[in-house]
């Protein structure tokens, strides 16, 4: 069997010419606070930028009040549709110069893009059942994904299992909370391995994406494609658990989150 694909969220997207990736300046129109220590971060969409769900850019910050050995550049998983006219990234606020200076900076502040990079993309035209497995903030291309497949889906069965360690923590959860009773064709199972927390009742699914999950909500297992994305542990927890359940590995795509 073939190796995992595993994405390269800072290289060309597989297959696309040599010059594909290009850079340009754009200003940061908003941002918002999404879940507990996540913000959405919103900059104009340059009309010659185009990319595919999945796909990632990289920001460059221009002058930044502050620095520190962690740079002044990061790559982000695009979590707008590609018929959005905002491209819209998320991330959770580490106490880096990075962030610190992107929550606070003025908008209409101008940042360096380049983009756009990555093979973590959905197939045209594939019909098999799709899995999603997120963990935490790998969430991102996958809001991407089921926003485009909303407005223009080739009818697929679609299943996300979408782990978090409190709703509070959970980014996104109630646009993907509509998304599923709007769509016949989406499941989503919201897990949560920390319910406990006050003030944060969850009548929901609780613990670790687990077999005994995947089992019940799919039944077969191995007929769908399975797109996983997140910290590097979850991302080889749940590839450990793949190969257990013999999900043969050319079926999969990962893509890591790291915490930076």
């Amino acid at each position: 069997m073939s190796a995992v694909l595993k994405d390269k969220a800072d290289a060309p997207l597989r297959g696309a010419p040599a010059g594909k990736v290009q850079s340009f300046e754009t200003p940061l129109l908003r941002r918002m606070e999404i879940a507990e220590d996540t913000m959405a971060f919103y900059f104009a969409r340059p009309p010659e930028f185009g990319f595919r769900a999945g796909q990632a850019v990289t920001l460059t910050l221009a002058n930044p009040p502050e620095t520190d050995a962690k740079g002044d550049r990061r790559t982000f998983s695009i979590a707008s549709a590609p018929y959005e006219s905002e491209l819209m990234v998320a991330s959770r606020m580490r106490d880096t110069a990075f962030k610190r200076t992107l929550r606070t900076v003025a908008l209409g502040t101008t940042v360096r893009l380049r983009g756009p990079t990555g093979s973590f993309t959905l197939p045209a035209g594939e019909r098999r059942p799709l899995v999603m497995l997120a963990g935490g903030i790998g969430i991102t291309p996958f809001v991407s994904m089921l926003r485009e497949d909303a407005v223009d889906g080739p009818g697929r069965p679609i299943y996300l299992f979408y782990s978090n360690r409190t709703p509070g923590s959970a980014a996104f959860l109630p646009e993907l909370t509509w998304l599923a009773s709007a769509n016949s064709r989406f499941r989503l199972v919201a897990t949560m391995t920390d319910p406990q927390t006050p003030g944060e009742p969850w009548p929901g699914t609780r613990g670790l994406i687990s077999a005994e999950m995947l089992t019940a909500t799919l039944g077969d297992l191995l007929e769908p494609a399975y797109y996983v994305a997140g910290p590097p542990p979850m991302v080889a927890a749940m590839l450990d658990l793949l190969a257990r359940m013999r999900v043969p590995t050319e079926r999969i795509r990962t893509d890591e989150f790291f915490g930076y």
